[in-house]
């Protein structure tokens, strides 16, 4: 997925602000679930009978500042599955600016229905399973 950085990304110093990328990540999970088939708001809408839908929260995530982007840079969110359990995804992305990685990440997804970890429907962990890069 590309992004380009505008004036409100950045900081004082002109470079991308660390908080943004987060943002940008964010679009990038919500992106590759859309490409998959799995739509996040569809997800949450879905069960019928059920209080609250289900939903992708983030458990964990790690991340390397590596180099820094800036104003008119044209950034590409790459993002693919590492693991699939029962429960939680495990997912890497990349922050690009051509063949430069700006930033790396390591996220861990859960999924919850009524505040609580539910077990990933099967539909979805076989497509994030087929994406898997070995």
């Amino acid at each position: 997925m590309q992004v380009r950085v505008y004036y409100e990304d950045t900081d004082f110093s002109g470079i991308v602000y660390h908080a943004n990328y987060l943002r940008f990540m964010e679009r990038g999970r919500t992106n590759h679930l859309r490409l998959m088939g799995a739509e996040q708001q569809a997800l949450f809408e879905q069960p019928a009978t059920e209080d609250t839908g289900f939903a992708f929260v983030v458990r964990s995530m790690h991340l390397d500042f590596l180099k820094p982007a800036r104003m008119d840079d044209v950034l590409d969110v790459v993002t693919w599955p590492v693991a699939v359990k029962g429960a939680s995804i495990m997912l890497a992305q990349e922050v690009r600016r051509a063949e430069d990685v700006l930033v790396k990440a390591e996220v861990r997804v859960a999924f919850i229905s009524g505040g609580r970890a539910q077990p990933i429907p099967k539909s979805i962990r076989a497509m994030m399973k087929a994406d898997l890069i070995s």
